[in-house]
């Protein structure tokens, strides 16, 4: 399964500070989650402070995927979620958060594989297909065009369907509840 390609256009100033196109290409930072039926992580972007720095050529989504921006910082990602009857049976939910470097996050004491907590407020947009956005004590189904924002709050995705839906992210790092 794994990330559908998605091109990304990164601007810049040039030496005379004139706008220009930096990047214009397929983005690389890109995982799939095996443990996971093949979840796609693409990163399409990274912040590590506010404000955000805009000086420099540099490529802030050059570096492994991790699931976490750092506490003033910010990622934009797209997440392409397989349906749960590729993975949810045999989930290896352990492997699943060490391979995005999160641990600390898993709440291992759920009955739902995926559920975790993250020190961010999330914005999530469903761009194409449908997903449940599963919450300790309720859960919503999401369909392309919504929106949440998820507060720090104790959660898990479940895709009910039998084909991948894809959720544009933007987390930022937040203080814990």
């Amino acid at each position: 399964m794994g990330a559908k390609s998605v091109r990304r256009l990164v601007t810049g100033h040039d030496t005379q500070g004139k706008s220009c196109f930096l990047l214009d290409e397929a983005a690389t930072s890109v995982l799939a989650v095996d443990s996971m039926g093949g979840l796609g992580i693409t990163d399409l972007w990274e912040t590590f402070d506010a404000p955000a720095d805009n000086t420099g050529t540099a490529d802030s989504a050059d570096r492994a995927v991790h699931l976490e921006p750092g506490a003033r910082g910010t990622i934009f990602r797209i997440v392409d979620f397989p349906p749960d009857a590729a993975w949810k049976d045999q989930a290896d939910v352990e492997a699943a958060f060490d391979a995005i470097g999160a641990a600390h996050a898993a709440d291992h004491a759920s009955t739902e594989p995926g559920m975790h907590k993250t020190a961010t407020v999330d914005y999530a947009f469903v761009i194409e297909g449908e997903i449940w956005a599963v919450m300790d004590t309720d859960e919503r189904l999401m369909q392309a065009g919504d929106a949440l924002v998820q507060r720090g709050t104790n959660h898990a995705w479940a895709n009910r369907t039998d084909q991948v839906c894809r959720v544009l992210f933007v987390l930022a790092g937040a203080h814990p509840p």
